[in-house]
């Protein structure tokens, strides 16, 4: 029997949000650091930019379910 929304959203919630509090928590990790570097600018790092573009893309909003496959493909190396 397929699930409603809300039986998913249910199930889901507390593990989500642990996901995204923990990329914040690593995100400040990284600002932290980055800080006490001497003459620290602005970290440049293809990774960050990944992970930037992956928050844009769950921010994105979409009647196609495939915010997962488009994650992958984002951090696929296609090289």
């Amino acid at each position: 029997m397929m699930q409603t929304a809300l039986q998913v959203l249910d199930r889901e919630y507390l593990e989500a949000r642990c996901a995204l509090v923990e990329l914040a928590a690593t995100l400040d990790r990284i600002d932290r650091a980055h800080d006490h570097e001497e003459g620290a600018g602005r970290l440049q790092d293809s990774r960050l930019e990944l992970l930037s573009e992956a928050i844009a893309l769950l921010q994105e909003e979409s009647h196609l379910p495939n915010r997962s496959e488009r994650m992958l493909l984002l951090f696929s190396d296609l090289d």
